[in-house]
């Protein structure tokens, strides 16, 4: 790994820490109120509160990766660091960071959910879509790594996207991909798609998806090539 890659990286970690920090604070904090109004409820047999850590953490990724663009790019080329190396260090960013969500998540997840059943404070849940093929905590960070490095490279792709080309570019590819969302939507063939995926879900549709985010990420070596500091508009 050359010194630029590494100093890459260190600008990207210290650059997202303090948004990293607000948000695990902000999803912590939702979790203990949660937990708390929970245990009040213990005699009211008919409510239960659901949380999930894994769409919380999606949707940090893909606003993440979208910002990257506005953010990192354009200061690592100012930097001066070629457009190869920010390609690699981002690539390496994106899995480390994903992969250190999945952990972070799921280990807490595991200590709750003994602290929990300890407790017995059975009118919270905590939700994962491992529950569809095997709730362990391997399984639960292999499928978070892949959704969020999915997550990062496809929103890191639109936000190049909209940097190079400005809102008419982008706003183009999102709204295509949005009309071809819909059509699926009404011609019922996005629901069945859905529906037989999770129907017999394993672990080696997690990996494919992680392997279509890698090529999703391969993809933006084509936009960031010939990027310069100049934003579209």
């Amino acid at each position: 790994m050359t010194r630029q890659v590494k100093g890459l990286l260190y600008f990207y970690i210290t650059d997202i820490r303090f948004s990293l920090t607000i948000f695990w604070t902000i999803l912590l904090s939702t979790l203990v109120v949660t937990i708390t109004i929970a245990y009040f409820l213990l005699g009211d047999g008919n409510t239960e509160f659901y949380f999930a850590f894994p769409f919380a953490i999606y949707v940090y990724a893909g606003i993440s990766g979208f910002l990257m663009v506005k953010e990192s790019v354009p200061f690592s080329l100012k930097l001066g660091a070629t457009r190869k190396n920010i390609f690699i260090s981002l690539g390496l960013f994106f899995i480390g960071l994903a992969l250190f969500n999945a952990i972070l998540a799921n280990t807490l997840q595991s200590i709750i959910v003994k602290l929990i059943g300890g407790t017995e404070i059975y009118t919270i849940n905590l939700f994962h879509p491992a529950q569809l093929l095997g709730d362990t905590w391997l399984n639960r960070v292999v499928i978070d790594t892949s959704f969020l490095f999915f997550l990062f490279s496809l929103l890191f792709v639109i936000g190049l996207l909209f940097y190079k080309y400005g809102l008419l570019g982008g706003g183009v590819v999102v709204g295509a991909l949005a009309v071809i969302l819909l059509l699926g939507l009404t011609q019922g063939w996005i629901i069945d798609f859905m529906t037989n995926v999770f129907a017999d879900v394993e672990l080696t549709f997690f990996y494919q998806m992680l392997g279509v985010g890698v090529l999703i990420y391969c993809i933006s070596f084509l936009l960031l090539r010939r990027i310069t500091t100049i934003k579209a508009k």
